[in-house]
């Protein structure tokens, strides 16, 4: 059977939250945030190896963290890049020969659940790629060229607010990725617009996600995960 291999994007500086070192190393509950996400991963009975993408500057401190640790499934640790299709970038070169499905997911959401990650790797049956979402509870607006004026008002009913894990055929992405390659004006912000953008044929399946699936981006969100991570903790295993 194909590998099923989770790939954590550990790279970001987190320069909003504040702080001396990337917010994926910070404490909360007695770990780091990147521990708490890779619990998740580690623990998922359909993960067969891990992927960390972390800052060059912190390699070593994520060995160590990972030497003598449970995270048994890490087997590779590399180094990213500036831009966050680096990191993809870098997990593309690393992986096997042979065709296998990536779940990418974002180190700083670790309130996923393992049945967001099943849900992914069961989507792959069918399709070749797909990415957890939730229902807009916001009215959004789009702007005109001048960012002052309202251009248009999408209908809120199918709107989503993208989440991680993603999940791809590995082949699809790198056939998107070299499509990108070919394109002066190449930008994106997750994989899913990649394929979008390179290969809009192919259909992306939504995976049910959830709001407490955040992106610890701002100190408040730091307050929220630590209560929610918290409560975990104390839950019986």
């Amino acid at each position: 059977m194909e590998k099923n291999i989770g790939i954590i994007l550990a790279g970001g500086s987190g320069q909003r939250v504040g702080g001396d070192i990337p917010k994926q190393f910070l404490l909360i509950a007695g770990k780091t945030i990147l521990e708490h996400t890779l619990s998740v991963f580690q623990e998922c009975g359909c993960i067969d190896e891990i992927f960390i993408i972390t800052h060059s500057h912190y390699l070593k401190q994520t060995e160590e963290m990972i030497q003598g640790s449970h995270f048994s499934k890490v087997t590779q640790i590399l180094p990213g890049g500036n831009e966050r299709y680096h990191s993809t970038l870098a997990a593309l070169k690393a992986c096997p020969e042979s065709e296998c499905n990536l779940i990418i997911h974002d180190a700083v959401r670790p309130l996923l659940t393992s049945q967001m990650i099943y849900d992914c790797v069961e989507a792959l049956q069918k399709f070749t790629a797909c990415t957890t979402a939730i229902p807009s509870t916001d009215t959004l607006l789009v702007c005109d060229d001048t960012h002052c004026y309202i251009k248009d008002i999408p209908n809120r009913n199918f709107l989503y607010n993208i989440q991680t894990p993603q999940a791809f055929r590995k082949s699809i992405l790198i056939q998107a990725y070299q499509l990108a390659s070919l394109d002066p004006d190449f930008c994106a912000t997750d994989d899913c617009g990649v394929i979008k953008k390179y290969l809009p044929e192919i259909r992306i399946k939504i995976i049910k996600g959830s709001p407490s699936n955040f992106k610890i981006t701002y100190p408040n969100d730091l307050i929220t995960a630590r209560k929610l991570l918290s409560k975990l903790d104390e839950q019986p295993h």
